[in-house]
């Protein structure tokens, strides 16, 4: 357990005002640059993949090490299932979370995650995606191009949680 492992926490206090995903950086537009510590890796810096492959962003939420979104547990491990398909496509998964350190190492160990699990706890890459936020950050996806660009956003809505699996295929399948 760690300092950030009650509900009542530090993210939960920076993200205690409901705001809804807005979608900016809209698609065709440059994806925000970050370098985020990975869990049992380096640090990761998206502009790394330009111009080696597309790189599928899946924001997840997250509140503690144990207490997952009931929207997001089913498409992380939906994910988990599927990753060997998105790097079929000559894509990357890189999955973030506003867990720290600890919660982080405890997630991908628990879970058993094949995938990039980098983690925020400060919410900035969050913010620079504008997933929205509500208690903690809401998930959000994207697909980034091998030029850098976005080429596909969604935002969570309670109607639409997160994008299925194989839409992200069929997309990552038409940027070649």
């Amino acid at each position: 357990m760690t300092q950030s492992s009650g509900f009542f926490n530090r993210c939960y206090i920076d993200n205690f005002v409901p705001l809804p995903g807005q979608g900016e950086p809209a698609v065709g537009r440059p994806a925000p640059d970050f370098e985020l510590p990975q869990v049992g890796g380096d640090l990761v810096k998206l502009s790394d993949y330009r111009g080696q492959q597309p790189v599928f962003l899946a924001f997840t939420r997250i509140f503690t090490e144990k207490l997952f979104c009931p929207f997001c547990y089913p498409h992380i491990q939906d994910l988990k299932q599927r990753y060997s398909e998105i790097v079929d496509r000559g894509a990357e998964l890189l999955m973030i979370s506003s867990t720290d350190h600890v919660q982080s190492e405890q997630i991908v160990s628990d879970l058993d995650l094949p995938y990039p699990f980098l983690y925020d706890p400060t919410c900035k890459s969050f913010r620079n995606y504008g997933a929205g936020q509500a208690l903690a950050p809401l998930p959000a996806q994207y697909i980034v191009a091998l030029d850098g660009k976005i080429r596909f956003c969604h935002m969570f809505s309670f109607v639409d949680h997160n994008v299925g699996i194989d839409e992200v295929l069929t997309l990552l399948g038409s940027l070649h």
